[in-house]
């Protein structure tokens, strides 16, 4: 599939950039769009809400099968994008690119029951029915860290329920967002349905302040959050935050050792460490912490660090170089604030921007990372004396988007999860963001959630019609 982006450079140079972060070589630069195209991508999506909205059902789960179809007959294509954009190991970028087609078909599958009429019964009224209405134009300001995933996230729930949707893509992979445009093409959606947009960030401000556009989803860190929330709210715009994480992962006396480890090696070394909604602290009890430690200590160590591209190769370059810059940093800190290392790790020699996967333990709040978002593949283990004194390390953060609790002992596991200030939670195994179910936190993790029924309801007008 060709990719076409008619785009110019801005004055201080592009904008959007493809850089290899494997090679630390420039792909390709896409640039930025001119004003005209702004304005035009605005007035298209306007329009098609108009007569989207009115497509029947019927027509709209039609469609949404065939792009499923399309998608999945390009994942190889859209899998390499990604991989060559953000350096993730192809074969998670492959499973990336697999979400997508599923969530199409969930939506399409289920879209009679989400969209139905909810039939009250009021005395003195002959008919009060309560319906989900589409309001206009969403716009989606998306990461880099799942570039597919994300955009179809905010895409997908919207325009099954009727609104047009824009997408704005993180500055580094704007490849992997385009293709979506080509797709959705030729599954025959009208022009303006979906569009991806390449703006600056005062293009992207003045489509928040534009009337035509009437809500906001973001996937980011908490301070673009709070800058896009506060400009939503000046313009009184429905939006959604799904913000930063730094998620526990609590391992209580009675949990399967070996079990727990594996899943939170396996979920911390994901994309390289760089998601928000995996458990990035483990918080052991005494009892079972060696044990632990042990465990996940080997899963380290025996990560395959190497070109994404690859077969075998578990962990790819880190996004950026400014992102593994940052990590080196926050790591250096804490070694020198005392934290021990159990597995060491950093920038690695060479072209690129690799980080050999660390440990650390005896984490202390004068170090960076006992309160910042460490965005990549450093293991951060906590010991603590039991479970309330776990519940109390897993809270002290400002983040809660999820978590997970592992414990044989059912009733302490579920106590413990309970308490756990957070969005979504998994007992004896990592809840994720599975489509069928809501994803989104607390406190500066965000506001709102996607997915599931509520990924139409952030942006429905829950319109009531009675009669006498």
């Amino acid at each position: 599939m060709s990719v076409q982006a008619s785009a110019s450079s801005s004055p201080a140079g592009p904008s959007y950039r493809t850089l290899n972060p494997a090679t630390g070589e420039v792909v390709r630069d896409w640039g930025v769009f001119d004003q005209s195209q702004v304005d035009a991508a605005l007035v298209r999506a306007h329009a098609a809400f108009e007569g989207w909205r009115r497509v029947p059902l019927a027509e709209r789960i039609q469609s949404f099968y065939k792009i499923a179809d399309l998608v999945e007959e390009r994942i190889p294509e859209l899998a390499g994008q990604v991989t060559i954009e953000m350096g993730k190991p192809i074969a998670e970028a492959t499973a990336e690119a697999g979400l997508v087609p599923s969530m199409f078909r969930y939506y399409a599958d289920r879209a009679e029951q989400l969209l139905a009429d909810e039939v009250v019964e009021l005395p003195g009224m002959s008919r009060t029915v309560i319906r989900r209405e589409p309001v206009g134009v969403v716009l989606g300001i998306q990461p880099w860290n799942a570039p597919l995933f994300q955009a179809m996230r905010a895409a997908v729930p919207n325009l099954m329920l009727g609104n047009t949707v824009i997408v704005k893509p993180a500055n580094i992979c704007a490849g992997s967002t385009l293709m979506f445009d080509e797709i959705f093409k030729l599954a025959g959606f009208p022009e303006g349905a979906y569009q991806t947009v390449l703006t600056t960030r005062e293009q992207t401000t003045a489509y928040i302040a534009d009337p035509r556009v009437r809500a906001v989803t973001l996937t980011g860190s908490d301070a673009a959050g709070s800058l896009v929330g506060e400009q939503a709210g000046k313009h009184i715009k429905p939006v959604v935050l799904e913000l930063g994480g730094s998620d526990a992962c609590v391992v209580l006396d009675s949990a399967d050792v070996a079990k727990a480890a594996a899943i939170a090696s396996a979920c911390r070394l994901i994309f390289g460490g760089q998601a928000c909604a995996l458990p990035k602290r483990v918080i052991a009890t005494e009892k079972v912490a060696d044990e632990f430690i042990e465990h996940y200590v080997a899963a380290f160590r025996a990560q395959v660090v190497g070109d994404p591209l690859v077969e075998g190769t578990t962990i790819g370059p880190l996004s950026s170089e400014s992102a593994a810059e940052t990590l080196q940093a926050q790591y250096d800190d804490a070694v020198a604030k005392g934290a021990t290392v159990l597995e060491p790790g950093g920038r690695m020699d060479g072209p690129g921007f690799f980080f050999k996967p660390a440990v650390l333990t005896d984490l202390t709040p004068e170090m960076r990372v006992y309160h910042e978002e460490a965005f990549g593949p450093i293991g951060l283990v906590f010991r603590v004396s039991d479970a309330d004194a776990a519940i109390q390390v897993a809270n002290d953060t400002k983040y809660g988007l999820g978590g997970v609790v592992f414990g044989e002992d059912l009733e302490e596991a579920r106590y413990v999860a309970e308490r756990l200030d957070t969005g979504g939670v998994g007992i004896n195994t990592f809840l994720g963001a599975p489509v069928e179910i809501p994803f989104g936190g607390t406190k500066a993790s965000g506001i709102g959630r996607e997915l599931g029924a509520s990924g139409m309801d952030q942006f429905a007008n829950i319109k009531t019609y009675a009669e006498g």
